[in-house]
């Protein structure tokens, strides 16, 4: 089995972002008034096609106005109605910079303490719960465990009542020792704004965030969604017709994490108001330092030289840098990619789950960003390891009572153990392992973190952290 080719269709899977500092609005304007989009649609459109999406919708601002606004595809595979703009569609994860902005508009006027615990501001929470900082969970660096429910509550007082129910046993490790990506940790800041504010979490962002950007369409509310023009989201395995995922999913006490209803239209508004120090059309509508504090970089992405802001990924690609964030909820994907220091955003929303419509995005920056040119990576050589070290990396590691991961050793070789079954690791770096497989689709990476004495401690992959035990 040749590990190198292996290795490199698994790096091609990934896409990369960050951000800069803000040219003039005159010079966006020249650079781009003249561009012809022609290609990039012929990209989308053959993207969708291969990743079998019913439809997306695709919106480039550049300066303070949208310079491109494209739908393709069609909203609904048994309606064939067509995907607009201004259609709402889920957006998964891309919901936690909405909740972020939120949450530090509050610690900007005083009404809570990033750096303070959340049991000050928030009564009835299990006491390790309670001691959490919401600085640690904008951050994902409080020590939780991840947690993604399609269904659950629609009674928004569901909230509140949900996160007061879970025990001291959903932190796998201390607050601040790493990063690990927590959905459970953006439900108890959606709690917190609830609590500091008086009101409930949709009504808080609708009054901080929508109005004030013109977000005219954006709502947590399904009852509300569904009375505008609304995208269906659709699954689909392999080269299989989509379908309509049925019912629809909701769950109030994760609407924080993962639930908003948003159009392209409404988030590139969003994008504006970000990359303009929180002006649009002429109006302050955030206050410059939420914006900053949103797109510090606060935590390492263990294995990736990537940070993690509040609800924000902020990455180097290509020469410049980005900050962004994807969303993926069951029948849709998203994805809000900025580039500050050009005032370059691109949305995409899909209507399949997981589209992000990857080579479009990175067909747009080359058209209007100075990337530099893409560098073929040497793809890493396997490592031989001695038994001792081999042995000192053996353990179970875990980040809940149902996600572990146990590593073996048999017969002088490393393995990772499910089940009865063995699966062989190559160390292709310096605490760095991989699982062959044929399918790159399939190929699975991670790194261990190592403790003041040099001995393994946690496991990362996948943007969650597991604990050696």
């Amino acid at each position: 089995m040749n590990i190198a080719k292996i290795f490199l269709a698994y790096l091609q899977l990934f896409s990369a972002a960050m951000f800069l500092t803000l040219p003039l609005y005159s010079e966006c304007h020249a650079q781009t008034k003249n561009t012809d989009f022609r290609e990039l649609e012929a990209v989308a459109a053959q993207e969708i096609k291969d990743t079998n999406t019913p439809g997306a919708a695709v919106v480039i601002v550049k300066g303070d106005r949208i310079i491109f606004a494209k739908a393709f595809g069609v909203s609904n595979i048994e309606t064939g109605s067509p995907v607009t703009t201004d259609m709402l569609f889920r957006i998964g994860s891309l919901t936690k910079p909405f909740t972020a902005a939120t949450l530090v508009s509050l610690a900007e006027e005083g009404k809570i303490k990033l750096d303070a615990p959340v049991a000050d501001r928030v009564k009835g929470l299990s006491e390790k719960l309670g001691q959490v900082t919401p600085h640690q969970l904008l951050s994902h660096t409080a020590g939780l465990q991840d947690g993604a429910r399609p269904y659950g509550l629609h009674d928004e007082t569901g909230l509140a009542t949900t996160v007061r129910t879970w025990k001291d046993d959903l932190l796998f490790t201390d607050p601040g020792k790493i990063f690990s990506y927590s959905n459970l940790g953006y439900a108890v800041a959606g709690v917190t704004i609830e609590e500091v504010s008086g009101k409930p979490f949709a009504d808080q962002l609708d009054e901080r965030l929508f109005k004030p950007l013109g977000m005219k369409r954006a709502t947590f509310r399904p009852t509300v969604a569904m009375t505008y023009p609304l995208a269906q989201g659709h699954q689909a395995r392999g080269g299989e017709k989509p379908s309509v995922v049925r019912p629809f999913t909701d769950n109030v006490a994760d609407w924080a994490a993962g639930f908003m209803f948003a159009s392209a239209d409404d988030l590139a508004r969003f994008a504006i108001a970000f990359m303009n120090e929180g002006r649009i059309d002429g109006k302050q509508v955030l206050q410059p330092s939420v914006i900053k504090k949103l797109s510090a970089p606060y935590a390492d992405i263990p294995g990736f030289d990537i940070k993690y802001g509040y609800g924000l990924r902020i990455e180097n690609h290509r020469g410049v840098q980005i900050v962004e964030h994807g969303g993926a909820i069951a029948g849709f994907g998203a994805q809000l990619r900025m580039v500050p220091e050009h005032q370059f955003a691109i949305v995409v929303l899909g209507n399949k789950s997981g589209a992000r419509l990857e080579k479009t995005v990175e067909r747009a920056m080359e058209m209007l960003l100075p990337l530099k040119a893409k560098t073929a990576s040497k793809p890493p050589q396997p490592i031989s390891m001695s038994e001792a070290e081999m042995t000192s990396y053996t353990g179970n590691y875990v980040h809940s009572s149902r996600a572990n991961i146990e590593i073996v050793t048999q017969n002088g070789k490393l393995f990772w153990k499910r089940r009865d079954d063995l699966f062989p690791l190559v160390k292709v770096g310096n605490l760095r392992f991989m699982i062959p497989s044929p399918d790159p689709n399939e190929l699975e990476e991670f790194v261990l973190i190592p403790d003041s004495d040099g001995k393994a401690e946690y496991l990362h992959m996948d943007g969650r952290g597991y604990r050696k035990r």
